[in-house]
């Protein structure tokens, strides 16, 4: 964690972070989205920046700026309840375990610090926190997830000129709803819960990057600069990205797509093999197409790291000043 403040504080400023982090990194996200679900032929042709450009003027072209911000609503409430509750459940997961170290190991007479978790237990906190904020904003991303895609500018544009895709969130309830029932709210959350070790080793790298500047630099003291956070939580969630994209997509293609189980999506991007929405449907595009191989496990991957690295830097950067501006209030007002 990036404090020692109580859960709720640490709650709050991180959830206040990645709002505004999320809001202001959205086109990117949309962008990264489009790539993952992309055929091979076109991922091959269109990778990283330049496919992110294409994708970025053709829906800017087809529908309007605004449409970069389709699903913009949902997602940012998904993104505020789920990472409330990441950070309260791993601060006070943390705090537990302070107590329980203490219990076991009691010193009289000397006043009790707050336990330094090792790297696994960092990991092991962070991925409890994970798997309970996602079971709740699930089914809110798979809803922003339909919106992002509802309007898919190439293969599914004659889908929607028939009426068959949802449109607004009313509509993409309905349709998740109609088509897979109560559960379709969380398809693809086995996926979704291996992912909580990506905010788990990022989590676990930050905090390793925090003690590597407080032993080397007497004037850092316990807090990172606003640009030490930045750097340290976006190279963290980098390295954590790059660790863990094949289930990134295998879970953006569960839930989008009509493949019933991680293997069969992480076989498909292998094969380079895809899936359109309708049910059990294979795309000739796709069936005819090279096999990509390892590289069709990374389809979208540059800009998942951009995105990333931005986004966390800025929820790190934004929740260090919102801890500082509540310490300053609170000495405040004593």
């Amino acid at each position: 964690m990036t404090s020692t403040l109580p859960p709720l504080v640490q709650a709050f400023s991180g959830a206040i972070g990645s709002a505004t982090a999320n809001t202001l990194t959205y086109p990117l996200d949309l962008v990264t989205t489009r790539l993952q679900l992309d055929p091979p032929e076109k991922a091959r042709k269109s990778a990283g920046l330049r496919g992110a450009i294409r994708i970025l003027r053709g829906i800017i072209r087809k529908y309007g700026f605004q449409d970069l911000y389709n699903g913009l609503g949902t997602d940012t409430g998904a993104t505020l309840v789920s990472n409330f509750l990441y950070f309260y459940f791993y601060a006070f997961l943390r705090y537990l375990l302070t107590r329980r170290r203490l219990s076991l190991n009691p010193k009289p007479g000397r006043i009790a610090s707050p336990h330094k978790p090792t790297l696994p237990e960092e990991i092991l906190l962070g991925f409890i926190a994970g798997v309970a904020s996602r079971a709740v904003s699930t089914p809110l991303n798979i809803v922003t997830l339909r919106l992002q895609v509802e309007k898919d500018n190439d293969s599914e544009e004659a889908e929607i000129k028939e009426g068959t895709s949802a449109t607004g969130i009313s509509g993409a309830f309905k349709k998740i709803y109609r088509e897979d029932g109560l559960g379709g709210f969380w398809r693809g959350f086995k996926t979704t819960t291996l992912l909580s070790f990506t905010p788990a080793i990022t989590l676990a790298l930050f905090q390793v990057y925090r003690r590597i500047l407080m032993r080397t630099s007497a004037i850092t003291g316990a807090d990172p600069t606003p640009r030490q956070a930045f750097l340290g939580a976006a190279v963290s969630n980098s390295i954590a990205t790059a660790i863990l994209y094949p289930l990134m997509l295998a879970k953006t293609r569960l839930q989008a797509t009509s493949a019933t189980s991680m293997t069969e999506v992480l076989n498909d991007a292998y094969t380079g093999k895809g899936r359109s929405r309708r049910p059990k449907t294979l795309l000739a595009e796709e069936m005819l197409s090279k096999t990509p191989g390892i590289s069709g496990l990374y389809q979208g991957l540059e800009m998942q790291i951009v995105k990333g690295f931005l986004s966390q830097g800025v929820t790190f950067l934004v929740k260090g000043r919102v801890e500082q501006l509540i310490v300053a209030l609170y000495s405040g007002w004593h």
